[in-house]
């Protein structure tokens, strides 16, 4: 059984795995690894989907008849959420959402005392002990958890949040920000303004069903076009549990995350502030990025996909910032997960500091042309399984040599393959990606 993709478990709400026996089996789970402790304790968060509440209830009944108590913190960011699980010193800390998905979907995110989201290991197990139904029934303990609210819990965090920006005064900036209906609808605005500046907020109205409904980061065009037509220094959009944001400069011009990595990344090795001299992003990452960050001295590691991924990376040789293309930034000084408020509060302090607009500082790197194409398949089969596929990559990438790559993954929280092919001529690009999405067709069939 596989119920962890690149971030924890995700799916449609209310079908296999987003239901509620699945969930108590998780909250048991989580039970029975902590039984040992005194008093365990599990702090729960979730963005603002209708489905949320459904799921919470069932977590909690798993996770109390184990013995574990339960805070619930209610609706927050999951960076917040694995704050509050340091700060309060709990045993671990659960998130329900499913991201930047719509509202019909949910998802569950695990963290451990540490505030890094659980390890392969422990995610097999989880798989392992529910494959096997050793946690179908609750174990018998009769010492039941109990179950609190913490009231101050997006108060905490934003005082968390204004510490790592405790130098910046951010009087005079002015930021429109799309909350898309989703987990930052109220922190985000909140702790800029208490920094000193000014907000535009829009979409930050969720009702359980509008939550990244033609908003927020997936659709960045809104806040794009209210920057267009109102004097302000950039837009940022959030993702449905504000652990990514994407950026619009004054012009209205959409920025790439990796432009951002960029910029960010340049920022800190000018003020001797880039641990190892080095950056950790994705293979989804452009090669621009490699380039650029070259010139300025600065190395680049790669991961695989997942924010995850980088995190590890930069934990196990010391980095203090990554990130991914999408949108993920991870300060590691100051959050242990990627952080769509802390990102927009950085790059309003390089904007306030340089006293130039987003739209220069971005200036440096230039991104390789470039197209993603994500085609729904009714099945997953080991890509190196498939021969067709296989001879098509290998001719692509001779032709291609150091002028370009290709990328063919499946996606790991949906049923989706996804085509990434950059190249130094769009008509190479184009090309690669006509003769990749014509033989997936014929091999595993795609719909769109």
């Amino acid at each position: 059984m596989k119920l962890f993709g690149t971030d924890g478990i995700r799916g449609r709400a209310n079908q296999f795995p987003m239901i509620p026996e699945l969930a108590m089996q998780i909250g048991r789970c989580l039970g029975r690894r902590l039984r040992q402790e005194d008093s365990p304790v599990i702090v729960i968060g979730k963005d603002t989907r209708e489905s949320g509440l459904m799921l919470e209830h069932a977590l909690i009944a798993g996770l109390v008849s184990e013995g574990v108590s339960v805070i619930q913190l209610g609706v927050l960011p999951t960076p917040a959420v694995a704050y509050l699980t340091r700060k309060l010193g709990a045993s671990g800390g659960v998130m329900l959402t499913a991201s930047h998905n719509p509202y019909q979907d949910n998802g569950i995110k695990i963290f451990g005392p540490d505030g890094y989201k659980i390890n392969d290991a422990q995610e097999e197990q989880i798989e392992n002990w529910i494959e096997n139904g050793e946690v179908r029934d609750a174990s018998g303990n009769f010492e039941l958890g109990k179950v609190e609210t913490y009231e101050k819990a997006g108060a905490d965090y934003v005082a968390f949040v204004k510490e790592g920006m405790a130098h910046c005064d951010l009087a005079g900036v002015k930021v429109v920000m799309d909350h898309g209906n989703g987990a930052a609808f109220q922190l985000g605005a909140q702790a800029f303004e208490e920094l000193g500046g000014e907000v535009l907020s829009i979409n930050c109205s969720p009702d359980g069903q509008n939550i990244n409904a033609d908003c927020g980061a997936m659709h960045p065009e809104q806040a794009s076009t209210l920057i267009k037509n109102r004097q302000g220094d950039f837009a940022v959009s959030f993702d449905g549990d504000a652990d990514r944001a994407i950026f619009c400069d004054e012009k209205g011009n959409v920025i790439s995350g990796d432009q951002i990595i960029y910029l960010i990344a340049k920022s800190l090795s000018q003020q001797n502030r880039l641990k190892g001299g080095t950056v950790v992003a994705t293979v989804m990452s452009n090669l621009g990025l490699r380039d650029a960050l070259q010139q300025e001295g600065i190395s680049l590691e790669v991961t695989g996909v997942g924010d995850r991924l980088v995190i590890e990376r930069m934990r196990e040789k010391n980095f203090n910032f990554g990130g991914e293309n999408s949108g993920h930034l991870i300060f590691s000084d100051l959050a242990t997960t990627g952080d769509g408020i802390v990102s927009a509060l950085q790059i309003a302090g390089l904007i306030k500091g340089a006293g130039q607009p987003l739209s220069e500082l971005i200036q440096g790197m230039e991104e390789y042309p470039s197209q993603l194409l994500n085609l729904a398949v009714t099945e997953k089969p080991p890509i190196e399984t498939i021969p067709e596929l296989v001879k098509e990559i290998s001719l692509l990438e001779s032709e291609f040599g150091e002028a370009g790559r290709l990328l063919v993954r499946y996606s790991g929280t949906e049923n989706k393959i996804r085509i990434l092919v950059e190249g130094k001529e769009r008509s190479m690009v184009t090309n690669a990606i006509e003769r990749l999405e014509k033989v997936v067709q014929s091999s595993i069939g795609s719909h769109e």
